[in-house]
């Protein structure tokens, strides 16, 4: 009976019901974002002492580390990017994770980032976005980080609810 009742709840709390709720987005389409879409990524930043920093932000201050994997030419990086902007959700995110942008060209540039978290075969998509738990290293997302690669077929709530899914 004692056996049963921590299996079960060991299910209740890994469910993703216990994930924290995505901020209700004010928008309904990516029509009504700010134009123009902003361009995210440094092409000339050093991809590794940003994520290094951040990785130390967010370790510091108990957040999780989401590292965003595009390109500037990247239609869906960018409404990503202008929907992040959205003050509900950036408010939100601002709370939750240490956010960093890195530019991996036309999937040539910066790879040895998703390298060190075992993506060594050629990204599936971008954005993709790696989910880290700072304190281990470790990425949760593993299988899902091109999930959002196709963001203009999901509304602005779907991408909210997508991030807020990885937060417990």
């Amino acid at each position: 009976m004692i056996r049963r009742a921590l299996i079960a709840s060991i299910l209740l709390f890994a469910s993703p019901a216990f994930a924290a709720p995505a901020p209700h987005m004010p928008i309904t389409s990516f029509e009504q974002l700010t134009k123009p879409l902003p361009l995210p990524y440094d092409e000339q930043a050093d991809a590794k002492a940003v994520v290094a920093a951040a990785k130390a932000r967010a370790k510091a201050n108990h957040k999780l580390l989401l590292i965003d994997l595009g390109g500037n030419w990247c239609l869906d990086c960018r409404i990503l990017a202008g929907t992040m902007e959205v003050p509900a959700l950036k408010t939100w995110l601002a709370r939750k994770y240490e956010i960093v942008e890195v530019d991996v060209g036309r999937f040539d540039k910066n790879l040895d980032i998703p390298a060190h978290y075992g993506i060594t075969e050629r990204l599936k998509g971008v954005p993709s976005l790696l989910i880290v738990e700072p304190r281990t290293d470790r990425l949760i997302n593993a299988g899902r980080t091109a999930a959002l690669a196709d963001a203009r077929s999901m509304s602005p709530q779907g991408l909210a609810d997508w991030l807020a899914g990885w937060v417990r």
